[in-house]
């Protein structure tokens, strides 16, 4: 016969496919929760068996009476549970079965003669009582403990999933003591050793060799984003993960490092546009591997820029809030210099990605920071790109706006045809103005002048009101730079102003010279007009050439150079010849003590002045012209008798370590020419004083131009012993050399007469 075939067919491949996690996940538990009740069941069975057996044993047997009319109430509830406890005699097996029915045959007290006195085991000792009492206990064998499965992956084969199971391994409590114990005594040990304090240096050392390692793990996470930012998206996330470094030693330069770097790599990483988030239609729609790949990375750039600014903001909150967090890794002073590197670069990043999410969060965050006490924030009005404002015209001048025309205006004097166009037309035009990236002029004027208007009445309250605050030198700084926009209505008061600041003292010799700076600017522009005498603010200036700081900062230089061609070389026809005289010798004198680009931007200014007044060139001469004597102690230009004295400080430039200082001093003394061998070459002579200030500056400690190096392949001849000495010299050497040492005196009058005769 065949064998009986399972109707319960195998199911597909296919349909265990359909089948989800969830449905196996519950079979599977399902399955495990039966096995296990069956087993709780079987062991609930033998628990009692064994009860019914021992009961069996010890229990009297029942008496033919109804046992329900003498037994006490207590006595048939304890009976009635034992009742549900046995087990059937159906369930029992027939050895279990005899032994019963042989213990109810046993005499009883219940079945045995009362008239007997003999004890019914009289024969049994005492201790075979014992004996027999113990193994009346029914015994239990010492089952292996149970054992914790770990539940693992099913494994599918052609009869279906058979699930797969692990035993948990079984941690040994005692050898878990002794482990404890053993760490415990090496802690102790460990503790007890003492720890070598570190010193100065060695702590030195070591911070150097941590920081340097970070360095190199900033920098190598940098390039290979900057490799290939569209794989390497990721690792944006490990290098912002160094802005909470926890190590006291470089917690602080860390985090400042981690900051530019981020700043760097987002202006070179970011696309020119602004990456929206995806509809759940573009989410769903099926796209091509590069254009998922694209997605990706703009996805993990937005959010890693916006975790940077969440964490830039944090840094500028702490240190307003000014409280000490529970690390205690920066301290309360190392707040004010993460914040302000936080601001710069959230500022750069206003500036460099405009068209970028997040720029408006960006401006929220930094204006409020505006109303800091700090008394370099009115510098920050120095870097507004203002060049023109709003100047009052006549009703007549001014260009309307052009305005669209109303329904009523169109009904009265348009055609049915006609307004259809029109409309057309302007609809044409506010979809290419909204089009346009730029404003409009009127706009940006308008604009430009409400926003100067503020600024200068914020320098002007302080002009009144605070003259000795600590905010004037931003102040005048501000005024030299906008004074030409200054409505000609403050220019009287304005001047009164400045000119009483400087005769106060108060200011030192920088402040001054935004003064005079600030001064010049308003009589340059507008101020022509004006029926003002600044020979006052000549003589200030004259006056200031030689309080100028000679040392590494040359601060002042460079506000000189801007004074100097606003007051003498743009106002030419207002200079005399006796100043222009006076402010070549003093500038030539002040280059002899300044830095090398401080004397370069002197004598350009110098060739300037040359070029501007030709008869200056009698500088030039030795012999004197004119009366007098000069008086270069004098601080009045027109008084001091320039034209008598020379221009001998370009013959010591001449000599000069540097060679561009060299090569101007050599030109002025050549008289200035445009052409020949003495002529400058374009380079130096197109540039203004100012761009050769900045141009060979010495701000980064680096000779300026470069030192160049002779390759000679001739060897040097070095003299060695006697051949640095005279010849008679030598001859007198060995002859006292050669001499036999006598106990004489010494005299050595005779050498000196010799020698003078």
């Amino acid at each position: 016969m065949k064998a009986r075939r399972n109707k319960k067919q195998v199911p597909s491949f296919r349909k265990l496919l359909k089948t989800s996690k969830v449905k196996l996940e519950n079979k599977l538990k399902n399955k495990q929760f039966k096995q296990q009740s069956t087993l709780k069941k079987y062991r609930k069975e033998q628990r009692k068996l064994r009860q019914a057996v021992k009961d069996a044993a010890s229990k009297n047997p029942i008496p033919l009476e109804d046992p329900k009319k003498i037994r006490p109430v207590k006595r048939l509830e304890k009976e009635e549970e034992e009742e549900e406890e046995a087990l059937p005699l159906d369930m029992m097996d027939e050895d279990d079965l005899q032994l019963m029915k042989d213990l109810g045959q046993r005499a009883s007290f219940l079945t045995r003669d009362l008239s007997s006195s003999e004890p019914l085991h009289g024969k049994k000792r005492k201790h075979e009582r014992i004996i027999d009492k113990y193994e009346k206990i029914p015994r239990t064998l010492q089952t292996a403990p149970e054992k914790e499965l770990i539940h693992l992956l099913p494994i599918k084969d052609k009869s279906g999933i058979i699930p797969q199971t692990r035993e948990k391994p079984v941690i040994d409590s005692d050898r878990d003591e002794e482990d404890q114990k053993e760490e415990l005594e090496l802690e102790e040990e460990v503790i007890e050793e003492p720890v070598r304090e570190l010193t100065i240096e060695e702590h030195l050392i070591e911070r150097k060799k941590k920081l340097q390692e970070k360095k190199i793990h900033i920098a190598t996470l940098a390039s290979a984003i900057l490799s290939d930012p569209e794989s390497n998206i990721k690792k944006l996330k490990e290098l912002r993960s160094l802005l909470v470094e926890q190590d006291p030693d470089v917690a602080v330069t860390v985090r400042k490092l981690v900051i530019i770097s981020l700043m760097e790599l987002f202006k070179d990483i970011t696309p020119s546009y602004k990456i929206r988030p995806l509809t759940e239609a573009e989410k769903s729609t099926k796209i091509r591997k590069e254009t998922q790949k694209l997605r990706e990375f703009e996805e993990g750039l937005v959010s890693q820029y916006k975790f940077y600014l969440e964490n830039l903001e944090q840094m500028v909150k702490d240190w307003k809030q000014r409280k000490l967090k529970k690390s205690n890794v920066v301290s309360l002073k190392a707040y004010k210099g993460l914040a302000e590197v936080a601001v710069k670069s959230l500022c750069e990043l206003l500036v460099a990605l405009p068209h970028f999410n997040f720029h408006n969060n960006i401006i929220v965050l930094i204006v409020p920071l505006m109303n800091d006490m700090s008394k370099s924030m009115l510098k920050t009005f120095l870097c507004l790109r203002i060049k023109e404002v709003e100047v009052k015209k006549d009703t007549e001048d001014i260009n309307k706006p052009k305005k669209f025309m109303t329904f009523k205006e169109k009904r009265k004097t348009l055609s049915r045809m006609q307004r259809k166009w029109k409309k057309a037309e302007e609809k044409l035009e506010r979809e290419l103005q909204e089009a346009e990236a730029s404003e409009s002029t009127e706009k940006k004027l308008k604009l430009h002048t409400e926003t100067l208007n503020i600024v200068f009445v914020t320098y002007f309250r302080i002009l009144k009101k605070a003259q000795r605050s600590p905010l004037l030198p931003a102040v005048l700084e501000g005024l030299a730079k906008f004074a030409h926009l200054i409505n000609v209505e403050f220019f009287d008061d304005l001047l009164v102003v400045l000119h009483t600041l400087i005769e106060s003292g108060d200011l030192s010799y920088q402040e001054s010279l935004h003064c005079v700076q600030t001064a010049f600017h308003i009589l340059s522009g507008q101020g022509d007009v004006l029926n003002i005498d600044p020979m006052k603010f000549y003589t200030h200036l004259y006056k200031t050439l030689f309080k100028l700081h000679a040392g590494a900062t040359n601060e002042g230089v460079e506000i000189v150079l801007h004074c100097l061609d606003v007051m003498l070389t743009k106002r030419r026809k207002q200079v005399s010849q006796q100043r222009a005289l006076a402010f070549i010798k003093r500038l030539c004198t002040l280059a002899l003590q300044v830095l090398p680009h401080s004397s370069i931007g002197i004598l350009s200014t110098t060739r300037t002045l040359m070029h501007t007044f030709p008869k200056t060139d009698l500088l030039l001469d030795n012999d004197s012209q004119g009366n007098g004597v000069f008086l270069p102690e004098l601080d009045e230009p027109e008084y001091c008798n320039a034209q008598s004295t020379a221009l001998w400080e370009l013959h010591a430039l001449q000599r000069h370590y540097h060679p561009i200082v060299q090569r101007f001093a050599a030109h002025l003394i050549a008289g200035a020419p445009s052409e020949g061998s003495e002529a400058l070459k374009p380079e130096l002579s197109r540039r203004s004083a100012v761009e050769l200030f900045e141009t060979y500056s010495m701000a980064a400690m680096i000779f300026n131009p470069p030192v160049e190096f002779s390759n000679s392949k001739k060897k040097d001849k070095f003299l060695q012993g006697e051949s640095f000495l005279n010849e008679d010299l030598n001859q007198l050497i060995k002859k006292h050399c050669n001499e036999v040492a006598t106990q004489s005196s010494l005299d050595f009058t005779k050498y000196l007469k010799t020698s003078l005769q």
